[in-house]
C-alpha cells in the first residue's frame, strides 16, 4: 500500500483553489432595460460558445456533448468509488443512483452504456480520510503536576494488519499503531504542554485501500521527559501528593510515554464526513474514564482522474451539476408553484459525494449554490427565500474564511449582477410583482435580497465605490413608472383626431393611471417600506402628477372655445379620475407643489353641461318610468312594500344628481353654493314634476276601473308621496349643507343661505303635503259618511228594544274593521296615521251630535249605553293594539267629554247617586283647609254585631251665623244613599249654645251590614247646623266619610268570619266642613232631566236646596 503523509494546518489551505477552466468565466445576466451604476462600472464576462445563428437542436446537442456529459461522467465516477454513508436518511444503490442522473441528465441508454464505460476506464483515485484532529477534554493527568503533555499517533490500519501485530507481540502492549507500522507511516501531533484540555486543529491526509477492512485509530499519549534530581526535589517540596505518582514514575522504564486512551472507528461505519466528540477508550478498565476527543473526518479522493471533464475544477463541474439537479427538479414539479429549494434525496446524496471527495468546502459549495441560484432566477420560477438562505450562509462563511482570488472575483461578479438584475425587475415591478397575495410577498423578498447583499461585507469590500440602495429603487421605480406612462399613452392614442376622440383617450389614460396608484397605495408600498424604506407610493403619485398635468393642459388648450354636450359628457370621467387622484394626496408622506392642484378651473366650462345632462337624463327616465307604472305596491306579506314602482326609481333618479355635488367637490365657496341652488332646485323641479305626472297617470288608469280599483291606486299614489317626501326630508343631509355653510360662512350671509336652500325644499314640501292631504280627504270623504249613517241608525226607537247593545253596535264596528284594515294595508303608517286623525276626530263629532239630538227621555239611557259601547268599540279599533293612533291623541277633550256625556247618561238614576256621592268623598280627600270649619269623629265597624259605630267628639272653627257672633251647632250623621240604607234613620246630637268649636262626646250605633258599607257609594253624611228656634237651621257645613275607609270595613269577608274576627280599634277622624257649588254637577243636571223619576228628582231637589244653602262663591 503505498501512502504519501500530508500534514495541514487550519488556515493553511483548506480551500483548494479551482483552476480557472472552461466554463469558469462568471454567469450571464439578463440585461437591464436601462444602464445603472453600482458601486464600481463592472463589465461582465460573456462568453458564447454557441454561434447565435445555430439553430436549437444544434445548440442542445453541442451543449450535452460540451457541458453535460463531462459532467455525467464525474458523477458515475463518484458512484462507482464512494465512500462513507450519505447524510441523507435514504440510502441509495449505484444502480437508483445510475437511474436518477440518466434522468437528470436527459441520457439515453446507450449514452449511458458508453459514458459508464469510459469512466469506469479511468484511472481510480487514491482513496483517502481527511482527519483533523481538533481539541480534547477531561484527559488524564499522569505528570506530577497533574497535568500531562499530550499528544496524538494517528493511522489508518487494515484488518490483516492489527492481526499480525497481535500474534507478533510477546507480552501484551498498550501501543498498537507504532507496534504495527512503522514511523513514517503513522502520523503524530504536536505536543501540548501541561494542560487536560489540548487543542491542536491539525489536519492529516491518510491513504487507505481497502475501504471494506480498515479501521481509523488514534492513540493519545503523555509526553515523558528526562527531569534533573533538583527539578524531582522541588516537586516533591511544593507538593507532597504527587509523591505517589513519583514512585510510580520511578518504577517505569526510562522514558516511557504514558498512555492515555484511543479512539478506534470501522471506516465503513463513517458518513462521508464527520464531526463529533468520542470517548478515549482505555487498554484495560483501569481509569475507565479518559475524557474525550474532537474529531473531523472526511473521505476525499486524491489523483482523481482528470480527463472526465477536461481539466475544469471540482468547483466549477459542482456548480453545473447543482445547476442540472435544480432544473430537473423544478421540470417534474407539479404545478406553477416557484422552486423552494428542495432536492430529491438521490440529487443530495450525489452533491455531498462529489463534494466531499473533491474536499469543497462548506463556503465554496453555499457560493456554488448561490450563483447557481442567482442564475436561475433569472430563468426559472425560483423562489426568493432560497437565495436569501444562501446569501446568508455566504455572509457567514466569509466572516470565517478567506476566499480565493478568483472565487472573490466571481462572487463579486455574481452579488453585481444580481443587483442589477433585482433593480432591473423593480423597475418593472408592475408586470413582473402584480398586486396580489401570491406575488407581493416575492417582491418583498426580491427587496430584502438587495438589501443583504447591500449590508454583506463582501459586497462592501469587493464594490468600494459609493453606493445607496434607497437612490437607486428609487431611481428604478422612477424610470420604471415613466415608461410605463408612455406605454400605456401609446395604447390609449385616439384613432382620429376628433375631439371627442382625443378626450376618450385621455380618460383611459387617467383610468390606468388611477387604478395604478391605488395598487401602489394599497399593495406595492407597505411592501417597499418595510423592505427598502423607500414611499413608492410618494415617488409614483408625484411622477403622475407632473404627466398627468402636462397632458391634461394639452388636450383642454384644444377643446377651449369648442364645448357642446357630448364632448362635456366625455370630460365628466376625466375630471372624476383626477378628482379621485388629487384625494389621494392626502397619503403622501411629504407633499410640495402640486401640479394638479386646483386642477377644476379648467373644467368650468363644462361644469353647466354637466347639470344640464344630469336633470334631462332623469326627467326623461321618470316620465317612462311613471308610464309603465301601474299603481300597484311593490311587495306584500310579512314586509310589505306600498309603494309603487315609480316611487323606487324615482328615489333611485335623484340619487346621481346628489352624487354629482359630491363627485364635483368644487373647490371655489361661492361658485360651489350656487351650484348647490341649481341642484336643489332641479331636485324640486322633479319632484313636482313627479306629483303631476303621477297624478296624470291615476286618471289615466281611474277611466276603466271600479270603485275599489280606484280607491287601492288612491292608497298608492298617497303612499308614493310620502316616501317621496321622506326622500326630500333627508336630502340636506345627503347634500350635506351643514358642510357647506361651514365653507360659506365668510362669503355668503346667514340670511342668504337660509333664505335661499331650505326655502326652496320647503315650498316642495308644503306641494306634496298638500297633494297628501287632499287625497287623504277624498279617501276619509265616504268613510265619514258611511259612519254618520251607521251611528243614526243605531238612534232609531224601533231597533231601541229589540237589540242589544252589541247588536246594535255590530254593523258599524264590523263595517270600520273591514275598511280600517283595507286602509292599513294599502297605506304606510304615516299615511294611515294621517287618514286615522281626521276620522277619529269626525267620529267623535258624529257620536256627540247623535246623543245631543236624542231629546226623548225614553230610551235615552239604552241608547247612551249603545254609544258609550260603540265609543269603546271605536278607541279600540284606532287604536288596534299600539298600531294605530297614540292614546294621547285619542283621549283629547273632546273625547272625555263625550265619554262622561254617555257615561252619566248611560247609568241609572241610583247610579248616578253613587256616582256622585264617590264624587263627593274623592273631593273629601282632596279637599285642604278649614274654611268652615272642621269636626273630629272616632269610627269603627264591629263585624262581630254588625254595628258602625260613630262618636262625634266636637267641632272646631265653626262659622257664626247669629247675630250675637256665635252659633247654636249641632251635628246630623246620615248614612246614604238610601236605597242602600232604606231604614237607616238620621241622627242628630244634642245642640250647644253660643258655641264655635262644641264638645260633644256623643256616640251612634247604626245596625248595618258589611256587605251595605262595601256598597258603591257608601257613605256618611256629617252635616252642622245652626239651630234656630223660629225658622229653619241654618246650614254650616257638610262633611263625606266614605264607609270603606272605617277601621272594620274593609276586606273580604270569609265563612263564619262576622263572629271569630276582633273588633277592629276606633280611628280618630277630623273632616273638613265643605260648601257645594252652586250648577257644578252634571249629574244633578241630569237627574232633574229625568221627570219621570221621583226619587231621583227629590234628591237633585235636596241637592239644589243644600247649594242655596252654600256660601261657596259669595
Amino acid at each position: 500500500m503505498s501512502r504519501e503523509r500530508h500534514t495541514v494546518r487550519k488556515g493553511d489551505n483548506l480551500l483548494q483553489t479551482p483552476d480557472r477552466g472552461h466554463g469558469s468565466a462568471g454567469l450571464r445576466q439578463l440585461s437591464p432595460s436601462h444602464s445603472r451604476k453600482l458601486g464600481v462600472t463592472r463589465k461582465m464576462r460573456e462568453r458564447r460558445d454557441l454561434k447565435e445563428d445555430e439553430n436549437p437542436e444544434e445548440k442542445a446537442r453541442k451543449h450535452k456533448e460540451r457541458e453535460l456529459k463531462p459532467l455525467y461522467k464525474e458523477l458515475l465516477y463518484t458512484v462507482t468509488h464512494k465512500m462513507g454513508k450519505p447524510s441523507t436518511t435514504e440510502v441509495f444503490t449505484e444502480n437508483q443512483l445510475h437511474q436518477y442522473i440518466k434522468e437528470a441528465f436527459t441520457m439515453t441508454d446507450s449514452e449511458h452504456e458508453s459514458l459508464a464505460e469510459r469512466a469506469e476506464g479511468t484511472e481510480p483515485p487514491v482513496y483517502c480520510l481527511m482527519a483533523t484532529v481538533k481539541e480534547a477534554k477531561g484527559i488524564l493527568g499522569k505528570d506530577v503536576s497533574g497535568f500531562s503533555d499530550p499528544y496524538c499517533i494517528i493511522t489508518v490500519m487494515e484488518d490483516e494488519e492489527e492481526s499480525r501485530t497481535r500474534r507478533s507481540r510477546s507480552k501484551p502492549s498498550k501501543s498498537i499503531v507504532k507496534d504495527a507500522v512503522s514511523d513514517d507511516k503513522y502520523f503524530q501531533s504536536d505536543i501540548k504542554k501541561q494542560t487536560l484540555n489540548p487543542i491542536w486543529n491539525q489536519t492529516f491526509i491518510l491513504e487507505f485501500e481497502d475501504f471494506a477492512g480498515a479501521s481509523f485509530h488514534l492513540e493519545m499519549w503523555d509526553k515523558d521527559e528526562e527531569v534533573s534530581l533538583t527539578q524531582k526535589l522541588e516537586d516533591i517540596k511544593s507538593n507532597f501528593n504527587s509523591l505517589r505518582r513519583m514512585i510510580k514514575e520511578a518504577q517505569k522504564e526510562k522514558g516511557t510515554d504514558d498512555f492515555l486512551g484511543k479512539v478506534v472507528l470501522k471506516l465503513q461505519d463513517l458518513h462521508c464526513t464527520e464531526d463529533n466528540w468520542y470517548n478515549l477508550e482505555p487498554r484495560t478498565e483501569t481509569y475507565p474514564d479518559r475524557g474525550q476527543c474532537h474529531l473531523n473526518l472526511k473521505f476525499i479522493h486524491k489523483a482523481r482522474d482528470g480527463t472526465l471533464s477536461a481539466g475544469r475544477s471540482p468547483y466549477i463541474n459542482y456548480c453545473g451539476i447543482l445547476q442540472q439537479f435544480v432544473q430537473a427538479y423544478i421540470s417534474k414539479q407539479q404545478g406553477s408553484a416557484p422552486w423552494k429549494g428542495d432536492l430529491c434525496g438521490e440529487a443530495q446524496t450525489l452533491l455531498e459525494f462529489y463534494a466531499t471527495q473533491n474536499d469543497l468546502s462548506p463556503f465554496l459549495q453555499d457560493l456554488a449554490k448561490w450563483v447557481a441560484y442567482s442564475k436561475l432566477y433569472q430563468s426559472l420560477e425560483v423562489d426568493s427565500s432560497v437565495l436569501l438562505q444562501q446569501l446568508t450562509s455566504v455572509e457567514y462563511h466569509w466572516r470565517q474564511q478567506e476566499l480565493p482570488n478568483q472565487q472573490k472575483q466571481e462572487l463579486g461578479d455574481s452579488l453585481h449582477g444580481f443587483l442589477k438584475y433585482g433593480l432591473c425587475l423593480v423597475s418593472k415591478y408592475r408586470d413582473v410583482f402584480p398586486p396580489d397575495p401570491q406575488h407581493t410577498p416575492k417582491l418583498h423578498t426580491l427587496l430584502r435580497i438587495l438589501v443583504q447583499i447591500c449590508k454583506t461585507q463582501a459586497f462592501q469590500k469587493l464594490n468600494p465605490a459609493e453606493f445607496e440602495l434607497h437612490d437607486e429603487v428609487s431611481d428604478a421605480i422612477l424610470t420604471g413608472t415613466e415608461e410605463w406612462f408612455n406605454i400605456q399613452k401609446g395604447l390609449n392614442q385616439p384613432m382620429t383626431k376628433d375631439l371627442s376622440e382625443i378626450v376618450s383617450a385621455l380618460s383611459r389614460l387617467i383610468a390606468e393611471v388611477q387604478e395604478d396608484i391605488k395598487h401602489n397605495k394599497d399593495a406595492w408600498n407597505r411592501v417597499f417600506v418595510s423592505a427598502v424604506q423607500v414611499d413608492v407610493f410618494t415617488v409614483v403619485y408625484n411622477a403622475f402628477d407632473y404627466l398627468l398635468a402636462k397632458e391634461m393642459r394639452d388636450t383642454l388648450s384644444l377643446i377651449e372655445g369648442q364645448m357642446e354636450q357630448t364632448l362635456a359628457n366625455n370630460l365628466f370621467p376625466v375630471y372624476l379620475s383626477l378628482q379621485s387622484i388629487q384625494q389621494d394626496k392626502a397619503f403622501l408622506q411629504k407633499r410640495g407643489v402640486l401640479e394638479l392642484t386646483n386642477f377644476q378651473e379648467g373644467f368650468r366650462e363644462a361644469l353647466p353641461y354637466w347639470l344640464n345632462h344630469a336633470f334631462s337624463t332623469t326627467q326623461d327616465r321618470l316620465e317612462r318610468a311613471v308610464q309603465v307604472d301601474q299603481l300597484q305596491p311593490l311587495q306584500s306579506g310579512s314586509v310589505p312594500i306600498k309603494h309603487s314602482s315609480s316611487a323606487v326609481d324615482l328615489v333611485a333618479l335623484i340619487q346621481p344628481i346628489c352624487q354629482l355635488w359630491e363627485k364635483l367637490s368644487w373647490p371655489d365657496p361661492e361658485e360651489a353654493f350656487m351650484l348647490m341652488v341649481k341642484i336643489t332646485e332641479d331636485v324640486c323641479k322633479i319632484v313636482v314634476n313627479y306629483c303631476n305626472l303621477l297624478k296624470e297617470r291615476v286618471r289615466e288608469l281611474s277611466e276603466n276601473s271600479d270603485h275599489g280599483r280606484a280607491i287601492n291606486m288612491l292608497c298608492v299614489v298617497v303612499n308614493d308621496l310620502e316616501h317621496l317626501r321622506s326622500v326630500l326630508t333627508r336630502l340636506p343631509t345627503q347634500l350635506n349643507w351643514a358642510g357647506l355653510r361651514d365653507r360659506t360662512q365668510n362669503v355668503i350671509g346667514e340670511n342668504q343661505f337660509h333664505n335661499t336652500l331650505p326655502a326652496q325644499l320647503q315650498q316642495t314640501k308644503s306641494v306634496l303635503a298638500r297633494e297628501i292631504r287632499s287625497a287623504l280627504d277624498t279617501l276619509g270623504k265616504q268613510l265619514n259618511t258611511d259612519i254618520e249613517t251607521h251611528v243614526r241608525n243605531m238612534s232609531t226607537r224601533k231597533r231601541i228594544p229589540s237589540k242589544s247593545t252589541e247588536d246594535a253596535a255590530d254593523p258599524l264596528m264590523r263595517y270600520l274593521e273591514q275598511e280600517l284594515h283595507y286602509m292599513n294595508e294599502n297605506l304606510v303608517q304615516e299615511n294611515f296615521n294621517s287618514l286615522l286623525i281626521p276620522l277619529w276626530i269626525n267620529s267623535l263629532k258624529i257620536l256627540h251630535q247623535v246623543a245631543a239630538q236624542h231629546h226623548q227621555q225614553e230610551g235615552l239611557m239604552v241608547f247612551c249605553q249603545r254609544l258609550q259601547y260603540t265609543l269603546q268599540c271605536l278607541e279600540q279599533c284606532f287604536l288596534a293594539e299600539g298600531n294605530g293612533l297614540p292614546l294621547d291623541i285619542l283621549h283629547s277633550d273632546e273625547y272625555k267629554a263625550l265619554k262622561a256625556h254617555l257615561s252619566h247618561n248611560s247609568l241609572s238614576s241610583w247610579k248616578l247617586v253613587e256616582k256622585f256621592l264617590e264624587g263627593k268623598v274623592w273631593e273629601q280627600k282632596v279637599y285642604n283647609g278649614e274654611k268652615y270649619g272642621a269636626v273630629t269623629l272616632l269610627a269603627s265597624y264591629r263585624r262581630s254585631d254588625q254595628r258602625l259605630r260613630i262618636e262625634v267628639l266636637n267641632a272646631m272653627n265653626l262659622l257664626p251665623m247669629d247675630s250675637n257672633g256665635l252659633s247654636d251647632p249641632f251635628v246630623q250623621l246620615c248614612l246614604e244613599p238610601n236605597h242602600i240604607f232604606p231604614e237607616v234613620e238620621p241622627r242628630c246630637t244634642q245642640i250647644k249654645n253660643c258655641d264655635l268649636n262644641p264638645l260633644f262626646d256623643e256616640a251612634f250605633e247604626f245596625l248595618i251590614s258589611l256587605e251595605q258599607c262595601q256598597a258603591s257609594g257608601a257613605c256618611l253624611v256629617v252635616t252642622v247646623f245652626d239651630h234656630d228656634t223660629l225658622r229653619t237651621d241654618d246650614f254650616e257645613g257638610e262633611a263625606f266619610l266614605g264607609l270603606k275607609a272605617i277601621p272594620g270595613v274593609a276586606g273580604q269577608m270569609e265563612g263564619n268570619e262576622l263572629s271569630l274576627h276582633p273588633d277592629a280599634v276606633p280611628a280618630q277622624i277630623r273632616l273638613s266642613l265643605m260648601h257645594p257649588k252652586p250648577n257644578d254637577d252634571n249629574i244633578l243636571r241630569l237627574l232633574e232631566s229625568r221627570r219621570g223619576e221621583r226619587e231621583a228628582q227629590a234628591y237633585a231637589k235636596k241637592r239644589r236646596q243644600r247649594e242655596k244653602q252654600s256660601q261657596e262663591g259669595i
